[in-house]
């Protein structure tokens, strides 16, 4: 471990059955009922917020995407977002028709 990490640690029950310790759930902004994930790489397991990780993963995948549809602004996205909703609503209404 470095020297910013930092380590909690959590009983397992007889069930597999651990408490995250508040700090972690805080961190991870978990709630009750909420879900993690358990993410290996290289032998080591990562505890993470599956809402986040969703959320990196779909970053990731549109990364470059902005630039090759040539959004530069929010104004763009704005616009496209419109566009969008238009061809859709237009699609819907000639399958209606």
């Amino acid at each position: 471990m470095n020297g910013d990490a930092i380590m909690e640690l959590a009983k397992i029950t007889s069930k597999g059955q651990i408490t995250l310790p508040i700090s972690i759930r805080r961190k991870l902004n978990l709630r009750d009922g909420g879900k993690v994930a358990f993410v290996e790489q290289g032998g080591t397991f990562t505890l993470v917020n599956p809402v986040s990780l969703a959320i990196t993963e779909l970053q990731d995948a549109f990364e470059g995407e902005a630039e090759r549809l040539g959004l530069k602004t929010e104004e763009d996205v704005v616009a496209l977002v419109k566009e969008v909703r238009r061809e859709r609503r237009e699609e819907r209404n000639a399958n209606n028709g």
